[in-house]
């Protein structure tokens, strides 16, 4: 039997994009009807899986949903991050969403909420638990929350051959051994593999017992200048801008980014060729340029009982080492398509970066507009980083998705009342340092724009 569900948008996905665009939607929407579908056991989508001394890279505010502030909006008042914005937790972030999804979007009576289930395409899914399946109606929109849904260690065995008698595990389960090995080799370059290094390191593991097999080096953006206040956020852009007007060459872009306090590399000696660019804070820059034994071969091709096997090298390792997989795909490199289609709402960042703010600026557009070509004019989707050329035209494509979004005066209004949005300047709330950063980015706007655009190969 197949049970009919009336809703007017069904959405795949109770991740972050999928409960930011459903409480947007529900808030400006009135009236609308949403069910809410996710193969897991509750909202909150990768986080339920993720490692369990997992942070929040950014400030909590800049994450979640419009509606309802992740965290208190405090600055950090004693450890190693002390001034900045505080960052959530993994057990925060679970709670948080429980909350918005039992407080907000059921108390609302307009969405429901099925766990466990999976969309089998058709307007229909099923449940995983107990075999029912259920129906939404032909007008119904589809929202694609998974588009972009991150591939995370504990759910991706490793991307290598593993032999027999290795030791390997996903970073999870390092909260959980029983005994040290006499090496831990970390495998991954982005923010799980920093995750994994600091925490080892902050508990007492000598840094020569660690091995770091990183085949890229990465970029990464100095915590201290991402931060939800405006005057520190827009200063950053001023001096983006500033760099990329003077840039000679994508690498020469990010040393002045460096040289200005935006970027930081782990190791001074090698200019790195990734630049997913998550934040980083010096106190665990400082932790990470302590490991000595990093291994820059590439990809690991294979993992046998004292030997880790590469495409055109192999290196000797303990026999007790203990392979720690961080190399998961964070951030999704699929291809962009337009948000709006005649099969779905597709969700993906419009603002360069903020993930939770462009699927809650695609629900208050979806409430507010009527027409699917203006919709995808006003928000055109901007790529996630990887390459130095990638994250020159992300910022590039964000900017230019932003002055078409920023246009409208509703939208505006709408925006510098969200939290979620790193550039919100709330009336009453200018200052001397952030008219100060507002000129030095106006200033430098249009060529650095222009440049970032040569450098990406954009017209």
């Amino acid at each position: 039997m197949t049970h009919a569900v009336h809703a007017d948008y069904l959405v795949v996905g109770a991740g972050a994009t999928g409960m930011a665009f459903t409480d947007a939607l529900i808030d400006h929407a009135p009236g609308a009807r949403v069910a809410i579908v996710d193969r897991r056991h509750g909202v909150g989508g990768h986080w339920l899986e993720a490692y369990p001394f997992v942070r929040l890279h950014q400030a909590s505010a800049f994450y979640g949903v419009a509606s309802t502030l992740l965290g208190g909006g405090r600055l950090q008042q004693r450890g190693p991050e002390a001034g900045l914005q505080e960052r959530a937790t993994r057990a925060e972030i679970c709670a948080y969403y429980e909350r918005v999804l039992a407080d907000r979007l059921l108390e609302s009576d307009r969405v429901e909420f099925f766990a466990g289930c999976e969309y089998l395409g058709d307007r229909t899914f099923v449940s995983r638990v107990s075999g029912e399946r259920y129906e939404v109606p032909a007008r119904c929109r589809i929202v694609d929350a998974h588009h972009l849904a991150p591939m995370i260690p504990a759910e991706e065995p490793p991307p290598f051959a593993v032999a027999d008698g290795v030791r390997v595990v996903p970073v999870n389960e390092l909260a959980h051994l029983d005994e040290a090995p006499s090496r831990y080799v970390v495998v991954g370059s982005g923010k799980t593999a920093t995750d994994a290094c600091v925490w080892l390191l902050a508990r007492g593991v000598d840094p020569g017992a660690i091995c770091w097999i990183r085949p890229r080096d990465p970029w990464m953006l100095n915590r201290a200048v991402i931060q939800p206040d405006p005057a520190i956020f827009v200063g950053m852009v001023a001096d983006l801008m500033r760099a990329a007007t003077d840039a000679a060459s994508l690498d020469d872009l990010f040393f002045r980014l460096e040289d200005a306090g935006v970027m930081l590399r782990i190791d001074p000696s090698v200019t790195p060729t990734m630049a997913k660019a998550p934040t980083l804070a010096t106190w665990e820059l400082d932790l990470l340029r302590t490991i000595d034994d990093v291994v820059r071969h590439g990809h690991i091709t294979a993992a046998e009982r004292g030997r880790i096997t590469f495409a055109e090298a192999s290196i000797a390792v303990p026999d007790d080492a203990l392979l720690v997989h961080c190399a998961g795909d964070g951030l999704r490199q699929a291809p962009l398509v337009p948000v709006w289609a005649p099969e779905a709402i597709t969700l993906q960042p419009i603002r360069a970066g903020f993930p939770c703010f462009g699927a809650a600026l695609v629900g208050y557009v979806e409430a507010t507009r009527d027409d699917d070509a203006e919709k995808n004019r006003l928000c055109p989707p901007t790529p996630y980083g990887n390459s130095l050329g990638d994250w020159a035209r992300m910022t590039v494509m964000g900017a230019r998705a932003s002055s078409s979004f920023g246009a409208e005066p509703d939208i505006t209004a709408w925006a510098d009342g969200v939290a979620l949005n790193p550039v919100r300047t709330p009336p009453g709330e200018r200052s001397v340092p952030l008219d100060d950063a507002l000129g030095r980015m106006r200033a430098h706007l249009g060529s650095g724009i222009a440049r970032l655009a040569e450098l990406a190969g954009l017209r």
